[in-house]
């Protein structure tokens, strides 16, 4: 090898050398790479909210329209504000409205004020010191979530129907003389949905505070136990006290969505002894869309829903931060 050729390959060890250490030197390269790395991960997450959450925002340009879906967007007739003039100016849209915001509230509330069962449920079933009996409790109480209202209302007809299983038990007994009308009532509508929702959904929402109550740190109880706190005490102390930031962030998306009852459940319910009590926003939306042929209505129904929607989760949030310091926007 050539003198030169030693030149050349030295030169060129100490670029390398050099480089790298500008890179060593350099921590906030490095960072940024790696957060473009991270943003890379979340990409098709963001693709995806935005696909499903925002594009179909376009949509709300039906409410200015009379939409007529044989002549499409484009030869349907323009008709600006007219849709929601109509939903203020109308007393008898307006009493309706005002039935079906009532039957909204009324359900939400009463699925807020249950909110804390899936946590007592979860507390307690923490404490069952039984393996086995423990995950067939879970697996038994989760299972519900799974079966669609379709089923559930096959089930509760097969149960509480005029010849259903219940009513055939108190007639051959001899306390009733005729059938019940558990189904085809309006009695008691909005307790008959929570108890319904409830069964079906309570082990679901105590998965994820027995999943929180498996972060909690073990030192706590042992410091507890050492100071001669009971069973009882280590609930109420320790146990609920860490759960409570989980629930207040369930609580605050709970009240966001006030007006989002869902319709599956209402739907398959829904008969014409109780419509005038079981019709909440979003069946109420799909009737007048669907059933009432009114798009535009519907479409202009869904905005002021979704514009109340993300006013109440920007209050609550504003409170939460307040009141506890934290929030989630």
């Amino acid at each position: 090898m050539t003198t030169q050729a030693v030149l050349q390959e030295v030169a060129s060890s100490e670029r390398v050398i050099t480089s790298r250490r500008k890179r060593r030197r350099d921590p906030s390269r490095s960072r940024s790479k790696k957060s473009f790395t991270m943003f890379l991960c979340i990409v098709p997450f963001v693709v995806l909210v935005f696909v499903f959450s925002y594009l179909p925002l376009y949509g709300w340009i039906f409410s200015l329209y009379d939409y007529q879906p044989a002549l499409g967007l484009k030869g349907s007739q323009f008709v600006g504000l007219q849709w929601f003039q109509m939903l203020v100016s109308s007393p008898t849209q307006m009493a309706q409205i005002g039935q079906v915001l009532i039957n909204t509230l009324a359900m939400s509330f009463l699925g807020i004020a249950t909110s804390f069962l899936p946590i007592v449920f979860a507390v307690f079933l923490n404490e069952v010191k039984s393996g086995w009996f423990r995950n067939v409790v879970q697996t038994l109480t989760t299972l519900p979530n799974f079966i669609s209202w379709v089923l559930v209302y096959m089930i509760a007809f097969s149960m509480f129907s005029s010849s259903g299983l219940v009513n055939s038990v108190l007639t051959d007994s001899g306390l009733i003389t005729t059938p019940i009308k558990f189904l085809d009532s309006d009695s008691h509508v909005w307790l008959t949905m929570l108890l319904w929702s409830l069964w079906k959904g309570l082990g679901w929402g105590a998965i994820i505070y027995l999943a929180a109550i498996t972060g909690i740190d073990p030192a706590l109880y042992e410091s507890a136990k050492i100071d001669g706190a009971g069973r009882f005490q280590l609930m109420r102390y320790i146990t609920i006290p860490q759960l409570m930031p989980t629930y207040v962030v369930l609580l605050m998306l709970s009240v966001a969505n006030l007006l989002n009852n869902g319709m599956d459940q209402y739907y398959v319910f829904h008969n014409a002894f109780n419509m005038q009590h079981i019709q909440v926003l979003d069946l109420y939306v799909y009737m007048v869309g669907l059933t009432g042929n009114n798009l535009s209505l519907a479409t202009a129904i869904g905005m002021l829903k979704s514009v109340i929607s993300v006013i109440l989760l920007i209050t609550v949030n504003l409170i939460a931060k307040r009141v506890r310091g934290t929030s989630i926007i």
